[in-house]
């Protein structure tokens, strides 16, 4: 009977002792706070501040304007935990990370669920349709961010270039281009010339026969006279 409840007490001893310890551990993780995966939102933080901004009213367009530029960082903010949540969830399974980061990041998403639908809502309240087309407007605005960065940073690029290779550039021989002439062939320069010499001695055959037929046509005449 001994050997029956030593094995029995142990199993009940191991569990037992298992099942307070995680009781107690999600008690404390539900009574932790966690900390925010991103820092306080300051364009939300202005555009609150402008919209309750009563004397004097904010205008109009400055209005928009802020709400444009919250779609903005909110854009960068979903930029940046779709690249980070597949990372952080290896991280996790490979025991590198704790679970509190990505709880924060979870959070964090959710959070941004909620935000894009009151910038939405926000942009419908000032023009009807306003709302779908406001985080493309955001994407276009970036892009162009991004190619006026590039097309500022061209000259300076430029500059560092000419200072890194300059000498090199300087010290490189500089191969002058050689001139191709194309000569005539032997043949051509031979048979060319030809032609005004035969030219020239056919002319001066007819001279010459021209000239020995007027003696002779002159001394018949004379023996005519006679």
């Amino acid at each position: 009977m001994a050997s029956v409840l030593v094995p029995v007490a142990y199993i009940i001893i191991v569990f037992g002792s298992l099942f307070i310890i995680s009781y107690y551990y999600r008690k404390q993780a539900a009574s932790r706070i966690l900390e925010p995966y991103f820092p306080s939102h300051p364009e939300r933080n202005t555009y609150v501040t402008l919209l309750q901004k009563t004397d004097p009213p904010t205008p109009e367009a400055v209005l928009k304007s802020a709400l444009v530029r919250r779609a903005i960082a909110d854009v960068f903010r979903v930029m940046r935990i779709r690249e980070d949540k597949p990372a952080l969830q290896n991280l996790v399974q490979k025991g590198s990370v704790g679970d509190d980061l990505l709880n924060s990041l979870i959070a964090a998403e959710k959070e941004m669920e909620a935000e894009i639908i009151e910038v939405m809502n926000e942009a419908n309240s000032f023009v009807e349709g306003w709302g779908p087309m406001i985080f493309p407007t955001a994407n276009e605005m970036i892009a162009n961010e991004k190619m006026r960065a590039i097309f500022e940073q061209t000259a300076d690029r430029r500059m560092e270039l000419e200072l890194r290779y300059g000498r090199k550039a300087q010290n490189t021989p500089t191969i002058a281009p050689v001139a191709v002439t194309m000569t005539p062939s032997n043949s051509a320069s031979s048979t060319s010339p030809a032609v005004p010499k035969a030219n020239g001695q056919a002319a001066s055959g007819e001279n010459t026969a021209s000239d020995g037929e007027g003696p002779s046509k002159s001394g018949k005449k004379a023996k005519r006279r006679k």
